[in-house]
């Protein structure tokens, strides 16, 4: 902490509010009030920020700020609350859960938590512990970001841990970037800067994607646009080249992987008698053939090479198959466990990612007794040894309110709790998720404003910003871990989640809740952690985890098979895996295919609503958070972006105000009329608050109006699969 005159301080501390970086903050603060907020100036490399955390100082203070605990008078949606005192708040929750849980049993009780700010102690968990510790509660499963890629991670390699650091894409060759945008999402602090000195240096990139995105632009050589959920197609018909060519690392095939002899077979169409050709894949994907042939040859002659399997395009109906298309390129290719390589695998983590990350448990409540009384879900993986927790996926969780026992759920839902998530926005089919939380019996949450969701709430509790309490967190495109220091007391009654938790647990009469103050269960937490000086990391806000050299995914694995075999059945990387052929499920195949989408350009639907729709991560939002923040909506507005193909034949020109509809719903926003999307695509980027004008039709840019409460079979959410119509308004 140093001091600037002899009032003003400059306090250090971390950011990881969702945006996919943790980086350093200089928070600026005067009489108790954060007054500017600067990056960090240090040791190279530095871990600046983005202009989210920039601004962060206009959402700390923001007017619309909930300081105060509320408790629902209108009708659910309506938004009409009135103020109460923690006591009447927290008695209303405890008095319900009492209620539900000697009525219906713990298993009417559903929570839904996600990352919010990520941290290690202040989240979702304080939840989960205390519920579990109240008997337990019916639990919901999946990544909303990447639960095609956890599929599809498991099956191949058995590890989640498949990332190299950033900086090791400087021994690479070429990288190729597919469906991810690092200069809008950051996929790590220092991303797009590490890719910035792979140009420099002569490194060439590549980008597959739909739209002509930012990294497109600023960091790519190569632009191949592709029309979505057709990925696994192309890298299909690159695998087709790369075997009929000869162009596969034999010796690498032999030495580390199961199965191939049988993802050959598919490829060559011995299995169904089409062979995935490049000309195959061009029907399917829209890129050329030439193309395609061309990028697989490249990408098999040029060593090494990394190939980034981005989240976008595995968030589609199959999209775990894109996920195992590109981890197979990458087995084929020989491009694992080396430097400049890539696995194909998770290249986000959020938190621990590298096995040297490893940081202790905290708080614990034991298992959840619900959880432990059901079966295993069918179709899912693990690397534990255990069964995943979870029965109802995210996209379902609507339909299992509505429809219960009666539908072939486990439990009929009652009472629902969420945190760090704004539910109703960012989840599949809106629309649905209202006549769900309309039936519930009673709905609270943990919020900072007044969002869709918290609307629909019986209850709203403040929950305050990662700058008004203390936490831990971590950044692995550089590895780090961040101390993320509260540089101002809570604003009004605002209360972490642990604090809401604490005061919650009395009330339920649950007893040894947390037993160690805040700092205390941090250091619990940083013990096992390569953290040197848990007093200095505090004061510094930031520990950079000296590495020798760039950290190399399956290094050990490839160096010396015999004594570390990949954690898989078979001890190797597999293009087969009898697991998932075991599952008998006909769209969970052995080897990674392709299978067509539903709401894809070939469906009939596609007549009635004929533009593919998907959802972009926004420059200025993360997630849904920042949407609010006044300096950066003058930066981006909130539209859906449309080739001026498909505008000219809609009569719409830039800027006009549109339709975007389907059956599930419809949304009024003006239209971006451009080339940098392909025909037959629309984009309406992701995480703009829902804001229903009097027919019902959002007027906030929220796509997940539209989007189908579907769920791919290896759990992927299917945000980007999609058909809609667009057409002009007229007044």
């Amino acid at each position: 902490m140093a001091t600037t005159g002899s009032e003003e301080k400059i306090i250090s501390t971390a950011c990881n509010t969702h945006c996919g970086g943790s980086c350093v903050l200089r928070v600026h603060v005067k009489d108790g009030v954060v007054k500017h907020i600067e990056t960090d100036n240090g040791e190279e490399p530095q871990y600046r920020a983005c202009l989210r955390c920039r601004a962060y100082r206009q959402r700390l203070y923001h007017p619309d700020r909930l300081l105060y605990p509320l408790k629902r008078v209108g009708e659910r949606g309506e938004g009409k609350f009135r103020q109460v005192s923690w006591d009447e708040a927290l008695d209303t929750v405890a008095g319900e859960l009492k209620r539900v849980k000697e009525t219906y049993g713990n298993a009417a009780i559903l929570l839904r938590g996600s990352g919010g700010d990520i941290g290690w102690l202040h989240g979702w968990r304080c939840v989960d512990i205390l519920l579990s510790m109240y008997g337990g509660y019916s639990q919901s499963w999946a990544s909303s970001s990447y639960e095609g890629g956890n599929f599809a991670t498991a099956a191949t390699y058995g590890s989640f841990q498949t990332r190299h650091s950033r900086d090791d894409l400087l021994h690479s060759k070429l990288i190729i970037m597919w469906g991810w945008d690092p200069a809008n999402s950051i996929m790590d602090t220092n991303t797009p800067w590490v890719i910035a000195r792979c140009r420099e240096a002569g490194i060439a990139t590549i980008c597959v994607d739909p739209r002509h995105n930012a990294s497109a632009a600023a960091l790519s050589d190569q632009w191949v646009p592709i029309r979505p959920g057709t990925d696994a197609a192309m890298l299909v018909a690159m695998a087709h080249v790369m075997i009929t060519e000869n162009l596969v690392e034999k010796a690498f095939i032999d030495k580390y992987t199961y199965g191939f002899d049988k993802y050959r077979d598919y490829v060559l169409g011995k299995d169904d008698g089409q062979p995935k050709t490049p000309a195959w894949a061009e029907s399917i994907t829209g890129v050329p053939a030439t193309t395609i042939a061309d990028l697989a040859r490249r990408y098999a002659t040029t060593k090494p090479a990394a190939l980034i399997g981005g989240i976008a395009a595995g968030r589609t109906a199959y999209g775990e198959q894109y996920h195992r298309a590109a981890m197979a390129l990458a087995a084929m290719t020989g491009n694992i466990g080396i430097h400049g390589g890539d696995p194909a695998g998770r290249n986000w983590t959020g938190l621990l990612g590298f096995p040297f990350m490893r940081l202790g448990r905290g708080m614990y409540g034991g298992p959840n007794p619900v959880e432990q009384n059901l079966p295993p879900r069918p179709y899912s993986l693990t690397t534990r040894g255990f069964h995943a927790p979870g029965h109802i996926h995210i996209a379902k969780i609507a339909d299992a309110i509505l429809k219960g026992k009666a539908g072939g759920y486990h439990a009929d839902i009652k009472f629902f709790y969420t945190v760090n998530t704004n539910y109703l926005n960012q989840h599949l089919n809106i629309n649905k998720i209202i006549q769900a939380l309309k039936k519930v019996e009673f709905f609270v949450t943990h919020e900072q404003f007044m969002t869709a969701s918290a609307k629909y709430a019986d209850v709203v509790l403040p929950s305050c910003t990662f700058m008004e309490r203390n936490e831990i967190t971590t950044g692995e495109g550089f590895p780090n871990f961040g101390y993320m220091k509260k540089v101002v007391g809570p604003l009004g009654e605002s209360k972490s989640h642990l604090d809401i938790c604490i005061a919650l647990a009395k009330k339920l009469g649950i007893e040894h809740y947390s037993d160690l103050p805040e700092e205390e269960w941090l250091r619990e937490i940083a013990k096992p952690s390569v953290i040197p000086n848990f007093d200095e990391f505090k004061e510094k806000g930031f520990y950079r985890v000296p590495l020798k050299e760039p950290y190399v995914a399956f290094q050990k694995e490839i160096a010396d098979p015999e004594h570390n075999p990949f954690p898989t059945p078979s001890g190797k990387i597999e293009f087969y895996s009898q697991r998932l052929e075991d599952m008998k499920h006909p769209q969970i195949t052995g080897v990674p295919k392709y299978i067509e989408p539903w709401e894809g350009p070939n469906d009939p639907l596609a007549k009635k609503y004929p533009l593919q729709l998907v959802g972009s991560h926004s420059k200025v939002r993360a997630l849904s958070q920042f949407h609010n923040v006044p300096w950066l909506r003058e930066l981006v507005q909130q539209a859906v972006h449309i080739n001026s193909i498909d505008a000219r034949a809609r009569g719409i020109r830039d800027g006009d105000m549109v339709r975007v509809f389907n059956d599930r719903g419809e949304v009024i926003i003006p239209a971006k009329v451009t080339e940098r999307i392909i025909p037959g695509v629309a984009d309406l980027p992701q995480g703009a608050w829902y804001d229903p004008d009097e027919q019902g039709r959002d007027r906030g840019g929220c796509p997940n109006v539209l989007t189908k409460d579907e769920v791919s079979p290896g759990g992927a959410n299917v945000t980007n699969t999609t058909l809609v119509q667009v057409e002009k308004v007229i007044d």
